[in-house]
């Protein structure tokens, strides 16, 4: 009796040690604090909650992030005040990097590979109706007629507000291709121009206007369904387009009117960047950094909701439990890679 005791006290006793074991596995990060960046633009949250979710199930204590501009981040990441952000989006960051920055961080997989669309979309059925390919096609009667909502004899396009970097490039565009006798870049408050839009397509009337991925309006203008990517007439790069040209040309991107199309902006990927020093010294948030990735439809259904009024923290959290609830399978393979790293 007194040996069966013995022995079932053993049994417990080594279960019990067994039991911590375990759990370190599985939360290798456990006891250390991890200092995250955010974007300043909120098409860029809900990919940053993934990412501080995952850390977090892997251990790690992740604070509330900062959100910088893109300059101050990338500094402050260099100088080790900080350990990561998910709003890498190269190579349209490249120029705001500060001096061998690649000395001291680098980035690791990608968010969404060629995910940082730019360009012109016109309604599907207008494109087809006048034959638009391009933007050379607005210097037709015809076309500029359809699309003139003010009468002043050119087509609006919705174009980006005064100040903003796409603005320029539009400017570039208007000037390279002689464009400023047809097409009016309206400048308003950039919402407020996509919401009048959405109003004037679901009245049937055709649509012309500027965007970038990832973003709502490519959820509710559904490329190959409502809208078509056009071309613009040749690459003609800016000064600081130059070293990017082979990016301003795209193979394969849903909805283009043509395979592969001349989008005029250049495209990046979106990655993760992270402190070379804190990469090392966490190889289970490492592995995540370079397996995790999102479907680029899934982060425009996501900004839509926010820009639906979806947009406080409970909300994003809630959306980012959504998500991986219903991508359980992929998320469990992504820790797994990351807890396996670290042993």
């Amino acid at each position: 009796m007194k040996k069966t005791l013995l022995s079932f006290l053993a049994l417990g006793l080594v279960a019990a040690l067994a039991i911590p074991a375990v759990a370190a596995e599985d939360r290798p990060g456990k006891g250390v604090t991890v200092k995250p960046g955010r974007a300043t633009w909120n098409t860029g949250f809900f990919q940053e909650a993934l990412v501080r979710k995952g850390l977090e199930e892997l251990g790690y204590k992740v604070k509330r992030p900062k959100d910088l501009a893109n300059p101050i981040f990338y500094q402050s990441l260099a100088l080790g005040d900080l350990d990561y952000w998910t709003n890498g989006w190269f190579p349209t960051h490249n120029n705001q990097l500060p001096k061998n920055f690649y000395d001291k961080a680098d980035s690791y997989g990608y968010v969404v590979k060629a995910g940082g669309l730019q360009g012109y979309l016109v309604s599907k059925k207008d494109a087809e109706k006048f034959n638009i390919q391009s933007l050379d096609d607005f210097k037709r009667p015809e076309v500029k007629q359809a699309f003139d909502q003010n009468g002043d004899g050119k087509a609006d396009l919705v174009a980006c507000p005064a100040g903003w970097g796409c603005e320029k490039v539009i400017g570039h565009h208007m000037e390279a291709y002689e464009l400023g006798d047809h097409i009016n870049p309206i400048k308003a408050a950039y919402s407020a121009s996509m919401a009048q839009a959405l109003a004037s397509y679901q009245n049937d009337k055709p649509v012309f206007f500027y965007t970038w991925a990832p973003n709502w309006t490519v959820f509710k203008f559904k490329p190959a369904e409502d809208v078509v990517w056009i071309n613009v007439p040749e690459i003609k790069p800016m000064e600081a387009q130059a070293d990017s040209v082979e990016r301003m040309t795209v193979a394969d991107v849903e909805g283009a009117v043509s395979n592969p199309v001349k989008l005029g902006f250049v495209v990046s990927d979106i990655r993760i960047v992270a402190n070379k020093k804190f990469a090392e010294a966490n190889p289970a948030a490492k592995r995540f950094f370079e397996v995790f990735t999102l479907p680029l439809a899934d982060i425009n259904e996501q900004n839509t909701k926010m820009q639906q009024g979806e947009d406080s923290k409970k909300d994003i959290e809630r959306h980012v439990e959504a998500w991986i609830a219903k991508n359980q399978e992929k998320w469990n393979g992504w820790l797994e890679e990351a807890r396996k790293a670290a042993k």
